[in-house]
This record gives structure tokens, C-alpha cells and sequence, in this order.
């Protein structure tokens, strides 16, 4: 018998908070008399905002206690960004559906400076993300790269206050929030590549409630799930880490998938490049590909 109500565990930052209320209206509409509700739960990742994230556990500390919430039955599900989500989920979870994505790029904000190439020698740039760190350091060796830890809002109150010259956040978190005029330029691929999934939205949920999971799998896109599949293919192959400076595009044309993947060293900026291409069905293959490709040209050493 289908649940008549179902409850998701989310973080409370607003940009969680919404991605959670769109599940939930996405929700309201497929299935019409279903009761939604929103269990908002602070999470380890979110009260550490002194230390960055590669030191204290990685960004698998943001699903922590929602994992928690549903074993305990406190909650039906969860909602994520998919780029927060491990490679490999903990034991008894699955994501029974993966939403459209949004624009995977990165977005360079600034109050006083209009793309990264304009940025002064030697200015303040805001990321803990050792991705954007190594991309940043290949393309500019001489900026000062400094930790951003914090939600969306406390991020660009850091840069309003002048604590940097200029900082590197998702373009989708930004849209999502209303945020997009803070925008100046995007970081895209091909010669920028995102974080494994980023911009998607994932939910998760115990496998062992197929209810539950009959209901969420209606928002399932089977494009994005193909496409951030062999982003994360890949990303486990090279060791399965959020906090990896690893990075993935895979793009889906009509004769199949093309994965572009890259390893980076934040402190030296040395970068490693990989490319290859199947039909759309070879998903998981195709990312183990790229990485070995990656692999074979030394990103072992990269990725400690």
C-alpha cells in the first residue's frame, strides 16, 4: 500500500531548503493527495565551518544524519545535491531518482571584476573546493587562493565585506536562490570542468521501502541519470572521494555519451586531461575508462 504522506530530511540552509520544497512540489504534482512534508536537520558538515571539508571527513558528512533520520523512520527520503553525494552510497540506500539537471558551470563572482582574466597579480579568490582550487591555480599561479567554507548567503556576505577580490560558486545554487544577476562570467567545459554531478539533485531513500520508491522514481530523468552516471563511474575508479580535486562533464548527442574527466593538484596546479565517448547504454564503462585513461598518465599520485 503507497504511504500517504512522505517526509524529507534536509539540511536547513535555504539553498537545501529549496532544492527539498521543489522535490516536494515536483512531488504534489505527480502523485495529487499525497501529504509532503519537510524535516529540516542540521548535519555535521554544516556546523564544522572552521576546517575544510577534505580534513574533517569529506562532503559525506552532509548525508550523515539524514541517513540517520530515515533508518530511524523519522523520514521517507532524502534530497541532495548530487555532487555532496559519495560515489558509493552507505549499505541499505539508493537514489531512486535523479532530477533534470540544471547549468553545470561554475560561476566567477565578483563585485569589482568581471572574469577571472581580469583579476589583478596576486588577488584574494574564495574556494575550499580542491577542484576549483587546482583549475584556478593552472590557470592563474599567481592568485592567493583562499578557504570559503559556509552556505551561499555567507559566502557572498564574506566577498561583500571584502575578504576577497572574488570568489568561484555553482551557477545552479545561485540560480536556485534568486542569485543569478551575482554571476559575472561562468567556468565552463570543455576548458572548465564541474565536480561529478553538480547541479543535479538527487534523492535518496532505503531500498528497502519500495513503496516509497515507486513514488520517487516518477521524478527520475533518465537523460541526467545516464550522464551523471559515468561522471560518477569515473570518479569512484579514481577512489570514490567528494573531496578529490576530480572533475566531470559527460554530455548525452544522439550517437551516445562523451565524458570529459580531469585530475588536478590544488597546491602545484597540474592538471590531467581524459576523453572518450560510447553509446549511451556503456555509462558505467565509460567512466571507468576515462579513468583509467586518467590513471595510466599518473593521477594516482595526484590523488594521494
Amino acid at each position: 500500500m503507497n504511504p500517504s504522506t512522505l517526509r524529507i530530511a534536509t539540511r536547513k540552509s535555504a539553498l537545501a531548503l529549496w532544492q527539498a520544497e521543489h522535490v516536494a512540489a515536483l512531488l504534489r504534482v505527480a502523485h495529487p493527495g499525497l501529504l509532503v512534508e519537510l524535516v529540516p536537520m542540521s548535519t555535521r558538515g554544516d556546523e564544522i565551518l572552521d576546517k575544510p571539508l577534505a580534513t574533517i571527513g569529506g562532503k559525506g558528512l552532509f548525508l550523515k544524519e539524514l541517513e540517520v533520520a530515515m533508518l530511524e523512520g523519522r523520514a521517507d527520503l532524502a534530497v541532495h545535491s548530487l555532487k555532496d553525494v559519495p560515489a558509493e552510497l552507505e549499505p541499505g540506500f539508493v537514489l531512486p531518482a535523479i532530477l533534470p539537471r540544471a547549468d553545470a558551470a561554475d560561476a566567477f563572482v565578483s563585485n569589482d571584476h568581471a572574469e577571472l582574466a581580469s583579476l589583478p597579480q596576486g588577488a584574494r579568490v574564495g574556494t575550499s573546493s580542491l577542484r576549483r582550487q587546482a583549475q584556478l591555480r593552472a590557470l592563474r599561479p599567481d592568485l592567493r587562493l583562499l578557504d570559503l567554507r559556509g552556505n551561499v548567503g555567507t559566502r557572498l556576505g564574506k566577498l561583500d565585506a571584502g575578504d576577497y577580490d572574488a570568489i568561484v560558486l555553482a551557477c545552479a545554487g545561485l540560480e536556485r536562490l534568486g542569485l543569478a544577476a551575482r554571476i559575472r562570467s561562468r567556468l565552463a567545459a570543455p576548458d572548465w570542468l564541474p565536480a561529478p554531478g553538480q547541479a543535479a539533485i538527487a534523492i535518496e531513500a532505503r531500498a528497502d521501502q519500495p513503496a516509497v520508491l515507486a513514488l520517487l522514481a516518477a521524478l527520475d530523468d533518465a537523460d541526467t541519470r545516464l550522464t551523471v552516471t559515468a561522471e560518477r563511474a569515473m570518479n569512484h575508479a579514481l577512489g570514490g572521494s567528494c573531496t578529490v580535486p576530480v572533475g566531470a562533464w559527460c554530455m548525452l548527442g544522439e550517437h551516445g555519451l562523451h565524458l570529459r574527466g580531469l585530475v588536478g593538484d590544488a597546491n602545484s596546479g597540474r592538471l590531467l586531461h581524459a576523453e572518450a565517448a560510447s553509446p549511451g547504454e556503456q555509462a558505467e564503462a565509460l567512466g571507468r575508462q576515462v579513468a583509467e585513461a586518467l590513471l595510466a598518465q599518473g593521477a594516482g599520485e595526484l590523488l594521494g
